[in-house]
This record gives structure tokens, sequence and C-alpha cells, in this order.
């Protein structure tokens, strides 16, 4: 198939793939590649885009091996963004669907293949969560456990656990409460969903051990959600106990604002303020749902170093 000067009309899962091969092809190739997504990035379902003198699929390939990209890696890298391209895709023709505002892009300094978290975050985060949050959202995935050698030395978190009441079973069948250990999970705030939605106008509080990456846009939208409450504009109407939120799906919300200026007080010193809290309860919101996110990119990088060495040729 030639990718000669022409009109080409390209589906729009297609031009993921399209941008990664035109710019291992080239070292001028950034800006077209950069058209190819922002097409894609504006959902709509298909693209005309005029190409010149890129040659064919397969001269473009070879190009990309003869430059220093393994035939491995360019194989594996075309699968890989052949099925991320589909699932960016379809991921944003459900989400132009929705009234919601998109939440916009922050610099988070843990996005990118080799880097990891802000840890003092992700510690003032937790004590965000513990103070604010916790009294609502439970966090089931996560054991204190996990807080061992990842945000906490073993002896803070056998502490931090040992703060907790756990409900639990004796050996004589009676129920009783006692202090947590390092295996427990974190306690839930309420028995169950029913007790949860009845303490919050029937709307039971989600889950929060997974939500940075449930939603779209991960943290850019906790921070947006957490940050963005105002006053309805007219036409909007927002019954009692709730609250007007553009970055919510209809704009309102069943959760009152919860973060203020100084609403807190850091263990560290840093000032509370609203967009700080909001910062690091959102980074420590993605590390719940990716606990070992800094190991697995310390890994990817060592088997990502042993596989180009072993498929140079």
């Amino acid at each position: 198939m030639s990718l000669a000067a022409a009109d080409v009309h390209v589906p729009a899962s297609v031009l993921c793939v399209n941008a990664l091969v035109m710019h291992a092809s080239s070292s001028t190739s950034y800006a077209r590649a950069r058209f190819l997504h922002c097409a894609l990035h504006a959902r709509d379902t298909s693209a005309t885009v005029r190409l010149r003198e890129h040659g064919s699929c397969r001269e473009v390939m070879q190009r990309a091996v003869t430059s220093g990209v393994s035939r491995f890696g360019a194989v594996a890298a075309g699968v890989t963004i052949a099925g991320g391209g589909l699932i960016y895709a379809l991921e944003n023709s459900v989400y132009a669907s929705s009234d919601a505002v998109h939440p916009y892009h922050l610099p988070w300094p843990h996005r990118g293949n080799f880097a990891s978290f802000d840890i003092a975050s992700v510690r003032r985060g937790y004590e965000v969560y513990k103070q604010v949050c916790a009294a609502c959202h439970s966090l089931k995935f996560i054991h204190y456990r996990h807080f061992v050698d990842t945000i906490m030395t073993e002896e803070e978190a056998k502490a931090e656990a040992a703060d907790a009441l756990i409900k639990d079973i004796d050996d004589k069948g009676n129920a009783i409460e006692r202090p947590g250990i390092l295996t427990d999970r974190l306690p839930d705030p309420y028995p169950n969903k029913k007790a949860a939605a009845a303490a919050n106008n029937g709307a039971a509080p989600p889950d929060l051990s997974l939500m940075a990456l449930a939603r779209h846009g991960g943290d850019d939208y906790v921070f947006a959600l957490l940050t963005g409450y105002f006053d309805p504009p007219a036409g909007i109407k927002v019954d009692d106990g709730k609250a007007y939120n553009p970055y919510f799906p209809g704009g309102v919300i069943s959760m009152p604002q919860q973060l203020f200026d100084e609403g807190i007080e850091y263990k560290d010193g840093t000032p509370a303020t609203l967009s700080q809290q909001a910062k690091d309860v959102a980074t420590f919101m993605h590390w719940c749902a990716e606990p070992f996110h800094d190991t697995r990119k310390r890994w990817g990088l060592k088997v990502r170093t042993a596989l180009n060495l072993t498929t140079v040729e």
C-alpha cells in the first residue's frame, strides 16, 4: 500500500499506528505524527489527511529498522500501538457523548516511562485521605503491608495499623475489635453498602482503590473534581444535599465540597492549600491503584535493556 502524494481516507483507529511508523521514518516526522494524533483526539470517526513523500508502508518500516530500531522492537511497538490506538478511539468516542467538562492536563511527576511517584506527596495524600476521605470512602484493596518499603518503613506501617480498630472473630466465635496488623485491610467506614447509602442521601460513596485508573482523565479528573465546585449557573437546578461540579457527568454531584484551604495540617509543615491537598490525595489514589508502580517501571527498564542487548544484530 503506497502513501505517496494523495488524499488518503484513514480510519481513526489506524491513525496512531501510522503516526508511530512515520515518527520512526525521519527526523521531520514529528509534525506529521502530531497532526494524526490531533485528528484522532478530535474524536472524529475518520479523517482525510494529505500525506506526501513517505513511500510505501514496507519502505517506512524498513527505514525504521535500518535507523537503529530492531525488527523485534518495531513489530512489538506496532502491535502495542495498534491496540492502544483502538482503545483510545473507543474511549474518546464514549467520552465525547458526556456533558462533563474535560479535565485539564497537569504535569504529574509520576508520568513517563522512567518517572516515579513523589513519595512525600503520596504520604501527604494519605493524611488527606485519613482526615477527610476515610469517613465515607473505603480502600478495600489496600492492606497495611502495602505501605512497607513503598511509602513507609515497616515500623511506621505497623504503628499505623495498630492505631486502627479491626472487627474480627475470636477463637470462641465472638465478635471483637482488635488493633490492626500489617495483613489487615484498611477498615471500611460502613458495614455494608445499604448503610453507606442511607448515610449519604441514598448514594453510596464509591471505593477509591482503583478510582484513579477507573475514570477518564485519571489523576487530572480527580484533581479537577476536588477543586471544581462552583455556584450553579442560571438554569441548572441543584437539589438540597447536592452540589454543582461541571467535571462530574450531569454537573450535579452528591458529594459536597470536601477540601478547603488549611482544612488540615500536614505533618511535614507543607501549606495545606486546596490545590495542594487535591494534588496530594490524587497522587495517593493513583498509588493505591498501582502500589507497585515504581517497582514495575524499574523491572520494565531492566527487561527493555536486556531485550535491546539480546536483539542487536
